[in-house]
């Protein structure tokens, strides 16, 4: 029997899809149901890091389920209380400015506030190389809003990248038992 039914949404920062998967399919290992989403970006992008279609069979193949895609299949996530939990990894700037700002123009933005009408959490983890300049102030309000959570972020290259930050991959299965708590993860910064 699955521990906890977990949305996990993949936006658009191309060079973490293999840390997100990775992370996806520890969660399916450890008995939680994986509903996989992924922005239309990310659905639809061929990149230097992968197809798209090679990403959606690895997704597909892990979590044995249709990557829900379109603002249509991520609607009803909260009515039908389909996620005790929803994950956002990785977590744009972009998507970070549209959640602070309660834009709903996309497949994840559309989850993540039919997941938040019903009060449930969401954990953020964020890959954004503007971090610590213009999404700096997203972060700030979004951490200070009921039932978001950050996955423990860090600069990823302070020395070529210095407004870069990256949260540890690796912490999202701990993330995941945490918030479903109610529990914020420490240190937010690291």
């Amino acid at each position: 029997m699955a521990k906890a039914n977990i949305g996990f949404a993949l936006c658009g920062s191309f060079c973490t899809f293999s840390k997100a998967i990775a992370q996806m399919e520890k969660l399916v290992k450890e008995d939680y149901n994986v509903i996989p989403i992924m922005s239309q970006n990310a659905y639809s992008t061929d990149t230097r890091f992968g197809t798209a279609q090679e990403f959606i069979d690895r997704i597909e193949n892990i979590t044995d389920k249709k990557v829900l895609h379109t603002i249509t299949d991520t609607e009803p996530i909260g009515p039908k209380k389909m996620c005790d939990l929803l994950v956002v990894a990785p977590c744009t700037g972009n998507t970070l400015a549209k959640l602070c700002q309660g834009v709903t123009d996309s497949s994840v933005t559309m989850a993540v506030k039919s997941h938040l009408r019903i009060k449930r959490p969401v954990l953020l983890c964020a890959a954004t190389n503007d971090g610590l300049g213009a999404t700096a102030q997203n972060i700030g309000r979004l951490i200070n809003t009921k039932n978001i959570y950050f996955v423990p972020m860090s600069q990823d290259d302070y020395v070529n990248k210095p407004n870069s930050l990256v949260a540890h991959f690796e912490l999202i299965p701990k993330c995941v038992e945490e918030v479903l708590k109610g529990i914020q993860p420490q240190p937010v910064f690291g």
